[in-house]
């Protein structure tokens, strides 16, 4: 099968997943009214839906199978990420609802309820769920351009190495900064 039958039939699957991504969008657009949430669930939607439409951009150009295969993997992990980050805050937040609601049906009695206990396991799974998806991208990309090099250069090897690093600190920053804010609350 032709790299154009490919490109045109994920170029398809792209529009007919419209249904999803573009209400996923329209919660993205709208910020702060939605919920946090909702809002990384949108976000895994829209990924997931648009990695079709990037494959079928590079199956119009010139890029090997391998790359096809990791940029689709990459795309349908960060959307599986993206998706229980989005699962565990949803549960955080109902925890903090039915918190407020029990406050309310004490009936101003004058105390305080009592604050959530401190979870250090919340804290650690936190860190793990926005640390090994960064990893895990990072880990492809630097596969692919090893993969795709012609011949194994010094520089494609420090490309693959510098792309790596680079994702790798940037998810091992977010993921601190989650896991801090969450030891925290």
């Amino acid at each position: 099968m032709s790299h154009a039958t490919l490109a045109l039939g994920a170029t398809a699957l792209f529009a007919a997943g419209c249904v999803w991504y573009l209400p996923a969008a329209a919660a993205l657009r709208a910020g702060a009214d939605r919920p946090y949430s909702h809002r990384i669930a949108a976000a895994s939607c829209v990924t997931f839906w648009c990695t079709p439409a990037l494959v079928a951009v590079l199956l119009l150009t010139p890029a090997p199978w391998p790359a096809l295969g990791a940029v689709a993997a990459a795309g349908l992990l960060t959307a599986a990420a993206l998706l229980a980050v989005s699962r565990l805050q949803r549960a955080r937040e109902q925890h903090e609802e039915s918190q407020r609601w029990s406050t309310l049906h004490q009936g101003g009695k004058g105390a305080p309820a009592p604050a959530p206990p401190r979870n250090p396991a919340r804290a650690q799974l936190t860190f793990l769920l926005y640390l090994l998806p960064g990893n895990i991208v990072a880990s492809v990309i630097a596969a692919t351009v090893l993969l795709t090099a012609d011949s194994l250069t010094r520089q494609s090897a420090v490309t693959a190495t510098m792309t790596a690093v680079g994702i790798s600190a940037a998810s091992l920053a977010i993921a601190g900064t989650r896991a801090q804010a969450t030891r925290r609350h």
